[in-house]
């Protein structure tokens, strides 16, 4: 009975495991989903606005008490703009879609909807972390010696 218990535990923490990736393998994955100049943003300045709003990290969620409102995944997508997750006041869903699949390991989802932030009008100063973190830095670091 304790084995089969320590099997649940530990299936049921394997099932919860985000996928964190590795810089270079999220480089080549952004690339390949057209990350790389969409709307003039650099591949690198997505790499950077990654790292800083989620360390690479699918599965990071932030709450924000101001507004009651979350932000979703590996770009931390917010719900009150861009998500439905049931639990946000006034949300608009800009991307038409739950929140949840925002958290997924395949981030193809989420790399769409980030396209979709940045059509509107802030483009991609509409985050937080790249207006502080990378916006108007040397952030060729990102991709060095990534091959993209």
């Amino acid at each position: 009975m304790k084995a089969l218990l320590t099997l649940g535990l530990l299936l049921l923490s394997v099932a919860v495991r985000a996928k964190v990736y590795e810089r270079c393998d999220l480089a080549r994955t952004l690339k390949r989903l057209g990350m790389d100049g969409y709307r003039g943003v650099k591949l690198a300045d997505w790499m950077c606005l990654a790292r800083w709003e989620s360390s690479y990290n699918t599965r990071a969620t932030n709450y924000n008490r101001g507004d009651r409102s979350t932000d979703y995944g590996i770009f931390q997508i917010n719900s009150r703009y861009w998500c439905n997750d049931g639990r946000t006041p006034r949300a608009v869903n800009g991307c038409g879609i739950n929140c949840d699949v925002l958290l997924q390991d395949d981030i193809t989802k989420a790399a769409t909807c980030a396209k979709r932030v940045v059509k509107d009008p802030q483009g991609i100063k509409a985050w937080v972390a790249w207006r502080n973190r990378c916006q108007n830095k040397d952030v060729t670091q990102y991709t060095r010696g990534c091959g993209v």
